[in-house]
């Protein structure tokens, strides 16, 4: 397994691998995948990963999503990450999480946050492995599919960005 940087190129499969997290019903409040176009213009220019295997297939994908456009949060970023379901439990995330952490912390983030439903302990499993802790829960902080569902919000300082 490698891992590249995300481009255009791997928008079919990274949308795919999207769709198929949605598709839990855990993954996202999301129910619709954007066109290119909108998810490019939604996330970060840098810290965008794929993890590929030997044939180039994109086994997950990971990015960043400013948390706002006022500059004092410039180093705090959101993180997205989905593993294709037949790409789980191999250490993908993992080694895809340990690379983003790794590149934003290249560009300067010294905060990444996550908010995931309570329901997913795997992503919150992974997460508390790469170093998030949980600050909080958010009872009720949106429907989706018309059910109110509850979020556990965690984050992870950078031991080398921000700290003087």
């Amino acid at each position: 397994m490698t891992i590249v940087p995300l481009t255009q190129v791997h928008w079919p499969a990274v949308k795919a691998i999207y769709e198929a997290g949605m598709a839990t019903g855990n993954a996202t409040f999301e129910t619709q995948a954007p066109a290119w176009e909108a998810w490019d213009k939604a996330h970060l220019g840098h810290s965008r990963l794929v993890a590929v295997d030997e044939a180039g297939t994109v086994l997950g994908w990971a990015a960043l999503s400013p948390v706002s456009g006022r500059c004092v949060y410039g180093g705090v970023a959101e993180i997205s990450i989905y593993i294709a379901s037949e790409a789980r439990g191999q250490g993908v995330g993992r080694q895809l999480l340990q690379a983003l952490i790794a590149e934003s912390e290249a560009h300067g983030i010294w905060t990444l946050q996550a908010g995931t439903f309570e329901e997913n302990k795997a992503s919150i499993g992974l997460h508390t492995q790469a170093g998030f802790r949980v600050i909080g829960y958010r009872e009720r902080i949106g429907q989706h599919h018309g059910v109110w569902r509850n979020t556990v919000q965690m984050e992870r300082r950078s031991l080398t960005v921000g700290v003087g």
